[in-house]
């Protein structure tokens, strides 16, 4: 478990580093054809924590299957990936910051990786999957390091600024 968080912390730092010394409107700034902005990215990568940190707990009715989701559902959806008006990146790094500590608390309160939940019905499941807490940690980190990739290219066509080299 131990390598898994830490590899996890490693991915989220990443993350944030990509919006080092940059102000609300930087972060959210759309930089290619995407709609992808970084605090918009870090909003998406908080909800991820959060829901699928839940689920690790609650199982299934912590998610919102696909085939449930309303037009709000999707709207709301949309809005992660988006710095709306009156957002901050502070704010953002914020909620991003507690949602990491609650995912690292939920899983050192974990009895076991091992602990599985069903997911909901999605296209891309077959019916009657399950997820254990270690495979959903998994689901996690490469969510955070896709991301994390993401912003760094956001990053270096804002204002050449790289992550890494």
């Amino acid at each position: 478990m131990h390598d898994l968080m830490d590899a996890l912390a490693g991915h989220r730092e990443a993350l944030r580093y990509t919006t080092r010394d940059l102000t609300d409107e930087q972060a959210g700034l759309r930089t290619t054809v995407s709609e992808l902005c970084l605090g918009g990215l870090i909003k998406h990568v908080t909800s991820v924590e959060t829901r699928w940190g839940a689920f690790m707990l609650e199982g299934q009715s912590a998610l919102v299957g696909v085939s449930d989701m309303t037009e709000a559902d999707w709207a709301r959806r949309a809005e992660e990936f988006r710095m709306l008006p009156g957002e901050t990146l502070a704010g953002v790094l914020d909620a991003y910051a507690e949602a990491a500590r609650r995912t690292d608390e939920v899983v050192a309160g974990l009895p076991s990786l091992d602990v599985t939940h069903p997911l909901p019905d999605a296209p891309w499941t077959k019916p009657g999957t399950r997820w254990s807490a270690r495979r959903t940690l998994l689901h996690i980190i490469g969510e955070t390091a896709q991301h994390a990739g993401h912003a760094d290219i956001i990053r270096e066509a804002l204002d050449g600024a790289r992550s890494m080299g």
